[in-house]
């Protein structure tokens, strides 16, 4: 499992030209699961993502998670994070889980992250969306599952 952070002031997704999810400062989470991924997969992101210390003090340092800010996070399930681009012109996709396996792992995230009594947005599974975001920083973070 993939999720890629962007510390954000402001994020919003749309599909149809209507908002469906938006926060203010907190996380952009764009998240790709693999067809190997498990609970503990979700289990250890959801834990690193709301703790890890990615959020300034007064003196500029990075000392305060999402959890610490009351922060918000915005979950938008992105395959593509899952291109393997090493061979050809046109990105291969085959880590990347069936959509019907994916969209459950997406769910059981969006539940893990809120269970701690965060504010979770998100996009729509399988949606084309178009996200807008004012990245704080800027700061973008890769994280994974596996080693």
């Amino acid at each position: 499992m993939r999720a890629l952070l962007q510390r954000v002031n402001m994020a919003k997704v749309m599909v149809d030209q209507n908002v469906i999810g938006k926060i203010d400062q907190g996380l952009l989470v764009f998240l790709g699961i693999a067809g190997d991924d498990m609970a503990k997969d979700i289990d250890f992101l959801v834990e690193k993502i709301v703790n890890l210390r990615i959020f300034s003090d007064e003196r500029g340092k990075f000392q305060h998670s999402l959890l610490d800010i009351h922060g918000a996070a915005l979950i938008v399930s992105q395959f593509t994070l899952y291109a393997d681009c090493r061979r050809g012109r046109r990105p291969d996709f085959t880590a990347a889980a069936r959509p019907e396996v994916a969209r459950e792992m997406y769910e059981k995230f969006i539940e893990k992250m809120r269970s701690y009594g965060l504010e979770v947005a998100t996009g729509e599974f399988g949606a084309h969306m178009q996200v807008e975001l004012t990245n704080d920083g800027p700061v973008t973070i890769m994280l994974e599952s596996k080693e």
